[in-house]
């Protein structure tokens, strides 16, 4: 994860902290099996050979990624806040596989330049654009145009065109960029001509197929762990085992969403409807480790195996706060064209969130998701849910 491993300190330090707790293991295994240890000189050498190589190969790609000498070069048009959108998710990432080489505004008054760092070509005026392409080594094009109306270049990029530079559409650059469409920035008419959104009967059966197996097998599996954890949460607190609420699902329809308890009884008597908020003191003691360790999201299997949920999906909301999130947020409501999942592409690409702004993070997950959802994508989603898991991130 080259958010929290890009740098030669961090990398050095958690590789030491793996080679230590391997260590551990490996001694609990010679103290069961003494057949199975190594001599001491070959031991050290492993050892050594680890930190030379695996510390000086992460350290060598780190500093290839970090100078993008395999870099695809591009040119941003245009200086919408789409743009610096785009520029500024290339700036941050070093893993991302672009660099942009030159920028050009909608119009040569735009004073958009010290938006950019200086290593970046400016250049005021649109003229010549194969040209400034070839002169900075650029194959791809990525229109982002604060206004399209006699402000189009269509001349000149017909000539890249046909030149053979692509040209790119700012929101799709972005989608296929980041893995999530900008919803705020979002012409219904992009929505309406890009490609996905793609239902087909047999996708359909699919889906439905792997959820069947998926749950049932989870399920009768992890009974014993359920009868466990349901005694940890009589032993800890007053209150039923279980919690049912409300939830909006495919196409609108309200069904009951099951949970293992992890706050205590009627915890919502004094609030009303309320997010969860860090270190909420509803949360009970048990229900610290289950929320933590997604455990109390395990009962929704059943609601798979009905029929209300699918293993993936967006994450269902309550009705009280659906109602007011499709009047604020344009194109909320196309979350419910699928059923919602126990885990989504928003949960393992975005931290738990309980506001306005979040809501909308989420949902340009969401409709990426809804867009290009199918099977592998699924497959990818849930173990990166399972890393999420053993790791606790974002969980609330």
């Amino acid at each position: 994860d080259f958010e929290v491993a890009c740098t030669i300190s961090e990398i050095s330090i958690r590789l030491l902290q793996s080679l230590g707790i391997t260590a551990i293991v490996l001694a609990l295994v010679y103290t069961l099996f003494p057949l199975a240890i190594i001599d001491q000189f070959t031991f050290f050498l492993s050892i050594l050979f680890l930190l030379i190589f695996i510390i000086g190969w992460r350290v060598f790609y780190i500093f290839i990624l970090g100078k993008g000498f395999f870099n695809e070069k591009i040119i941003l048009l245009g200086s919408s806040s789409l743009s610096l959108d785009i520029f500024n998710e290339i700036d941050r990432s070093i893993a991302c596989g672009y660099s942009v080489a030159a920028v050009i505004p909608d119009t040569e008054n735009d004073c958009f330049k010290d938006s950019f760092n200086k290593q970046v070509f400016y250049k005021k005026n649109k003229d010549d654009l194969c040209e400034t392409a070839r002169e900075v080594g650029v194959k791809k094009i990525v229109v982002a145009l604060e206004d399209r109306r006699g402000n189009f270049p269509s001349d000149e990029l017909v000539k890249c065109r046909v030149a053979g530079i692509e040209v790119v559409e700012g929101n799709t650059f972005y989608e296929m960029f980041t893995g999530k469409i900008l919803v705020a920035k979002l012409n219904p008419s992009w929505l309406i001509f890009s490609d996905g959104f793609k239902k087909s009967k047999i996708r359909t059966f699919l889906k439905r197929l792997e959820d069947i197996v998926i749950s049932s097998s989870l399920l009768f599996f992890l009974f014993p762990c359920f009868l466990f954890i349901c005694v940890l949460i009589k032993i800890d607190s007053k209150g039923p085992v279980f919690f049912s609420q409300d939830r909006v699902g495919q196409r609108n329809k309200e069904y009951m969403m099951y949970k293992f308890r992890s706050m205590v009884e009627n915890a919502e008597k004094n609030s009303g409807p309320v997010w969860a908020d860090e270190n909420d003191d509803r949360i009970t003691r048990v229900g610290k480790i289950i929320r933590k360790l997604r455990i109390d999201e395990l009962p929704q299997l059943w609601n798979v195996l009905k029929g209300n949920m699918s293993l993936v999906g967006p994450r269902p909301e309550r009705k009280y706060f659906t109602d007011d999130l499709e009047k604020k947020i344009h194109f909320y409501s196309q979350r419910f064209v699928v059923k919602p999942g126990i885990t989504g592409w928003a949960q393992v690409s975005y931290d738990y969130g309980a506001s306005l702004e979040d809501a909308v993070e989420k949902l340009n997950y969401d409709l990426f998701y809804i867009k290009n959802m199918s099977t592998l994508m699924d497959v990818v989603i849930i173990l990166r849910t399972i890393k999420t898991v053993l790791f606790g991130k974002g969980a609330r």
